[in-house]
């Protein structure tokens, strides 16, 4: 097996591609000479979201892909029942981690993403701006500027609190280490295909605060009782303060994502994978 950014040629006996548009000309180059051989195409967020709605190399890509991979269970209502029929859940994974002592002395708040539009973290900062300055929460906001004008917005924001911390780029490891000291994760994403650092959150015992969006309900349920409307800084800051103030909810957030834990074990991930590669043996029709 090999890792690359774009095919190299080589006579593979499957393609595992992740993005429809990005991939596109490695899709479709591979499937050009090899058109027995099978093509699984992992669906991103940009992808479900958006690319495949309107660029032709994304869609492109959907018809040659034999397999279509999933991070989340609602994608699917994003495929027309042709390609929704070649398509398959696998949850990423992360590995367990013991919750660590977390503070007694604050309600620790942690905000995961670069900063880019995308991830919204305008959202969280208001809605801290919005909390009574005598409650103790912190936000730790991990994360490097990828968008100038953004991070200056974050920033100028951030520095009306003395409450948030920006704490730039983190290692994984330095991530999650943060993420399981923190009280709760803050995911106030746009568009999300299965956000990784959910995952990570939920197998250290940090249950999740997130927007009510496809892919933040596909992997916790639309009945998670921590869902906020796209951008809704009030709302988020009334969720926060229910968290903070009312034992029961947040214990009720915490044994909701513990329930769902074990969709995201690396034993769970392999299984998935492994039916997809007996999946992909099947001989193309």
């Amino acid at each position: 097996m090999r890792i690359e950014r774009e095919w190299s040629g080589a006579a593979d006996d499957l393609m595992i591609a992740l993005h429809a548009r990005r991939s596109a000309a490695s899709i479709a180059a591979f499937a050009a000479r090899y058109p027995q051989r099978p093509v699984a195409l992992v669906l991103t967020g940009t992808d479900l979201y958006r690319d495949i709605r309107v660029d032709e190399q994304a869609q492109r890509s959907l018809l040659l892909a034999d397999r279509l991979i999933l991070l989340q269970a609602e994608g699917v209502h994003e495929l027309s029942p042709e390609y929704a029929a070649k398509a398959m859940v696998i949850y990423q994974s992360a590995r367990a981690l013991a919750p660590a002592r977390r503070s007694r002395r604050h309600f620790d708040l942690a905000l995961v993403g670069h900063q880019r539009p995308e991830k919204d973290p305008l959202t969280a900062i208001r809605a801290l701006l919005r909390l009574p300055a005598d409650l103790p929460v912190r936000l730790f906001h991990v994360g490097g500027m990828l968008d100038a004008e953004l991070a200056q917005h974050v920033a100028e924001l951030g520095a009306r609190d003395i409450r948030y911390h920006w704490l730039g780029a983190l290692s994984q490891a330095a991530t999650r280490q943060r993420i399981k000291r923190c009280h709760l994760l803050l995911l106030p994403s746009l568009m999300e295909g299965g956000a990784n650092v959910l995952i990570e959150a939920v197998t250290s015992g940090v249950p999740v605060l997130g927007s009510d969006i496809p892919g933040n309900r596909g992997m916790l349920g639309a009945d998670y009782p921590g869902w906020f409307p796209v951008g809704d800084a009030q709302r988020l800051t009334q969720l926060i303060l229910a968290a903070v103030r009312d034992p029961h909810y947040y214990a009720d957030l915490s044994r909701r994502c513990a329930e769902r834990v074990s969709l995201f074990t690396p034993a769970h991930e392999c299984a998935a994978v492994c039916s997809l590669l007996e999946m992909t043996r099947l001989p193309k029709q």
